[in-house]
Parts: C-alpha cells; sequence; structure tokens
C-alpha cells in the first residue's frame, strides 16, 4: 500500500533545492545570528532559546471550528513551562515584538494574510507598589489589576495593505492564584472579543495543550520503554494568541470552496535584532527570531548547527537550505530508534515525508495515494509558483470529525494532524509512526504503537472558542496534574466525502488503534 510510482526518485525536483557554487556558505553566512541576539522556537528547541523565551513560539494550531463549521480557529503559543506560581512579575507578553499567525494560500511559501498582534504595557502603580495586583480581581478593569497588557490586532495581506482589527484589546492577565482571581473563567470571557467580518480573538494565558513525555530526549528512554507516561508539560502554562476567521477570508481568491488549502506557521519579530547578512527586515525595522509551522521539525528534524537560522526565514527560503532539506528525506530519527531498539529504519529517500513537512499530500506529491492537503489541489492555484515549503497545511474542506482520533489522519481522521492540528491530536505518537513510514505502508510500527504512553492532555480542552482549557494555578512540583475547568475535545459534523480517503489511507487492512495523547 503506497508504494512510490516513482522508486527511487524524490519528488521534489532537486534543482529547486541547491544553491549553487559555494551556496552553504553563504546561505549559511546570511542566517547567522549575532551573539547578542537571542532567537527560538517550540518549547526551548533551539540553542538560543533560554536567552529569550517571551519569544519562544511553543506550538501551533489551526482547525475547523467545531461549533462554527464557516470558520477556522488559529491558536498560538508562547513562553514555554511557565510555572503558576512565578510571581511577582509573572508571565506578559513582549511589548518590544510583533507576533504573528501566517497563511499561505497560493503555495508559494509566501505570507498571503498576516495576522500581527503587538502588545503594550499598563502599570496603575509603579512607584509604590510591586504586586501583579493589589486585591481581588473581578474584571479587567478591576483598579486592583495593577498590572495589565493591551493589544493592537491588525491584518495585511499580499499587497501589504494593512487594517487595524482590534485596537487596545485587553489580554487576560496571569492567573496569578485563586485568592487574587477567584473567577477566572469570567475574566477570560472578557477577553474574547469579537472581529469584523465575524471572528473571534482572544489573547492571554491558557493551560500548554501540549501534552508529552518528553524524557523521550533521553535517548529515547533510554532503552526502556517502561519509562514512558508521565506528561511533562502537565501543570504548566503559555501565552496564547488565538482567532476564529471565516474560512474565505483565509482561501485563495476568497473561495475556500474551489481553493480550499492553505499553509500556517506562526512567527515572533522583534525591532532592531541585531543580525548580520541580508536577512529579512520589515519597513518598520522588525526582524524575525522565531518561527513554528508543524511540530517538532527544528527538535527532531534540523540538525543543531541549523535550529537557528531555521527560526530565522521564511518558508519560501527552505528549499535553498540543502542540509535541513535532506534531513527531511534521510532523517535522524530513525536511525536512532534502530540503534536503540532495532526496529529497522525506512529506505531512503523519505518522500513520504517531503509530503507531509515541505509539499503536502496529494497523489501527484509522492508515494501517500491521496488527495489531502496539498496547495497544487486548489483550483486556481498557479502550479508553476508552488514551492516546497515547510508550513502546517491544512484542508478547510475536510469538515470536524463527530469522534475525533488523537493519531488524526493514521487512524483515518482526516480532520486531524497532519491535515492541519487539533489540541487533542497526539502529535508525538504520530510523528513517531510517520518517521518510520507508517503513512505510506498503512501500518503501525507494533513496538512503537503506545508511543509515549501521554495519549491526552491533563486536563480536558473547551467546547467553544478559544477551546484551551483555563490556566494551572497549582505549583508544578506538588500539583501531579491540572486544575480542570473545561470539558471534553473539540468535535462536530460527519465527513462524508472524505470517507473514502479516509479508508484509502487507513489500508486495505485498516489502522490499528493504539494509544497517546495530543501535542
Amino acid at each position: 500500500m503506497f508504494r512510490s510510482k516513482r522508486p527511487g526518485k524524490r519528488v521534489v525536483d532537486q534543482s529547486l533545492l541547491v544553491l549553487g557554487a559555494g551556496a552553504l556558505a553563504t546561505g549559511l553566512a546570511v542566517l547567522t545570528l549575532a551573539p547578542s541576539t537571542s532567537v527560538a522556537s517550540s518549547h526551548r528547541e533551539a540553542p538560543l532559546i533560554a536567552g529569550d523565551p517571551r519569544a519562544d513560539n511553543t506550538d501551533v494550531y489551526a482547525f475547523t471550528s467545531p461549533d462554527r463549521s464557516d470558520t477556522v480557529t488559529l491558536v498560538a503559543n508562547w513562553i514555554p513551562f511557565e510555572e503558576p506560581n512565578g510571581g511577582p512579575n509573572f508571565y506578559p507578553f513582549a511589548d518590544d515584538a510583533c507576533y504573528t499567525i501566517k497563511i499561505d494560500n497560493t503555495g508559494d511559501g509566501r505570507p498571503d494574510v498576516t495576522y500581527s498582534w503587538k502588545f503594550r504595557n499598563k502599570i496603575r502603580d509603579a512607584a509604590n507598589q510591586f504586586l501583579y495586583n493589589t486585591g481581588q480581581v473581578t474584571s479587567l478593569n478591576d483598579p486592583d489589576l495593577n498590572f495589565r497588557q493591551v493589544y493592537d490586532l491588525t491584518v495585511t495581506d499580499s499587497r501589504g495593505r494593512t487594517r487595524t482589527l482590534l485596537r487596545d484589546a485587553p489580554v487576560a492577565p496571569s492567573r496569578t492564584g485563586e485568592a487574587s482571581m477567584p473567577n477566572y473563567g469570567a475574566l477570560r470571557s472578557q477577553a474574547v472579543l469579537g472581529v469584523q467580518g465575524g471572528g473571534k480573538a482572544f489573547a492571554g494565558q491558557t493551560e500548554d495543550p501540549f501534552f508529552a513525555d518528553l524524557r523521550v530526549f533521553d535517548l529515547l528512554y533510554g532503552g526502556d520503554l517502561s519509562k514512558r507516561g508521565q506528561d511533562t508539560l502537565a501543570g504548566y502554562n503559555v501565552n496564547t494568541v488565538a482567532l476564529q476567521i471565516p474560512k474565505k477570508d483565509l482561501a485563495l481568491r476568497g473561495n475556500s470552496t474551489r481553493n480550499p488549502v492553505i499553509g500556517i506557521w506562526s512567527t515572533t519579530e522583534r525591532r532592531g535584532a541585531d543580525v548580520t547578512g541580508n536577512q529579512t527586515k520589515t519597513k518598520d525595522g522588525f526582524r524575525q527570531v522565531s518561527r513554528l509551522g508543524n511540530p517538532l521539525v527544528n527538535e527532531v528534524v534540523v540538525p543543531l548547527q541549523f535550529k537557528d537560522a531555521f527560526n530565522s526565514i521564511s518558508p519560501d527560503q527552505d528549499r535553498t537550505v540543502q542540509p535541513v532539506v535532506d534531513k527531511v528525506y534521510d532523517p535522524i530519527l530513525p536511525k536512532l530508534i534502530q540503534q536503540v531498539y532495532g526496529i529497522p529504519a525506512p529506505p531512503t529517500p523519505r518522500n513520504d515525508l517531503a509530503e507531509i513537512y515541505l509539499t503536502g499530500i496529494c497523489k501527484a506529491c509522492g508515494p501517500i495515494q491521496a488527495d489531502l492537503n496539498a496547495h497544487r489541489l486548489n483550483q486556481d492555484a498557479d502550479l508553476r509558483k508552488i514551492v516546497p515549503a515547510e508550513e502546517l497545511r491544512l484542508n478547510m474542506a475536510v469538515p470536524p470529525t463527530a469522534r475525533p482520533n488523537r493519531l488524526g489522519v493514521l487512524a483515518g481522521d482526516l480532520a486531524g494532524f497532519p491535515n492541519g492540528r487539533r489540541l487533542a491530536d497526539d502529535v508525538i505518537d504520530i510523528s513517531l509512526q510517520a518517521v518510520e513510514g507508517a503513512a505510506q505502508s498503512g501500518q503501525l510500527v507494533p513496538a512503537l504503537a503506545e508511543g509515549d504512553k501521554v495519549n491526552t492532555n491533563d486536563v480536558a480542552f473547551g467546547n467553544s472558542f478559544p477551546y484551551l482549557a483555563l490556566p494551572q494555578t497549582k505549583n508544578v512540583n506538588r500539583s501531579g496534574g491540572g486544575s480542570g475547568v473545561q470539558q471534553s475535545s473539540l468535535q462536530p459534523a460527519q465527513a462524508s466525502a472524505f470517507g473514502a480517503m479516509g479508508a484509502l489511507l487507513l489500508g486495505v487492512a485498516g489502522y490499528r488503534t493504539w494509544r497517546r495523547r495530543t501535542a
């Protein structure tokens, strides 16, 4: 099942991926970051991340809204490992940065729609107070909320035209504790705002929705799978921006029926970052220091030498950095799994992984015989301009699943990762199976069937926007879990037109069900 139609040949034209004589050296020079710059994204995955956690983009999610199927929900998180009791300053967004979520609807690796957030601090009494709040907080304008943030939200199109969607919008504050904020749910609700055109917006602290046993980085649990099953992220919070946007506002030519596929990634840009070479700089002086599309790419695909550089470039440049492209076709992780557990690494080149990460999945793209989420499926796409680019791709025509499966597409649930990413998708287990060839073979690897044995988030997600759980309040070294305040996971309609495709991805024998958690 899913054998390549052109064995041994890479689907992506390698001529596009070669920089030319001396290109690698030149490319690295362009992407080299001066020592004074701190950059990173995704739960501390790049060497310079420790210096700038407020710029660290930890996760990106994109899915058709389960309760408003004519919209897409976009979520991006920052600041990993927020300990709930991290006072007195807690966890504000950076006021000298620009946070973005970018949409590519043409397939050229460049943003066609960019949503940008810029935050400002407001302190009621800086001269005589050290507290974040001076009494019980019952509203976002409460005089006892000493430290507040507001933000401006703008949208920019491919021609550089910018509109302001929200101005001086309130941020849901860090949850300082039960005594200070006894009804945090009410504060969260006040921070959910309507956006012109029928959308919604939110910015503030939330529980970290990523779940995983990150001891996997200890040589894959040191070869002892009995040590799996502890959610390393349980009890921690993150800072979140979220949007719920009508599909027509994201689609090529405003038509999500003819052009349902979009690519999504998020960035952090800082003003005046000291970067050598000709790295992209916006007209207002901001430079990109963080980037995130698909989960775990910079952590387990990109080699150490290129991690910080990867964070600084746009997806349209990915094909020019040959060493990174090579690690998609010949990844490191399967070799490590073979070394530690004796599970044979799939043969290379890995055209199946190139589909997942660089081109999107389509019958003409590579060995996975399904038309799912490649930009070339958009009827109005200019095929000559489509390039391999690392983006989280979503086919907006796939309806939400009535009963989501944490393994997403691998389990025949086409509304899940790698077709977008829902909060409850178990991206660790999905990625382990995909890197071992499951997307192409149609068979899960039995030895890894339980993944990291963390199959769900430590607290339930909500049923309405922004869907994430309320922030934790218990200190991590004592909690052993979360202060659950919300309900089950994302769900809605039936995927009838896509049922046949689900059966195809499952394989004739079907996929065996196994357990794990979200990402």
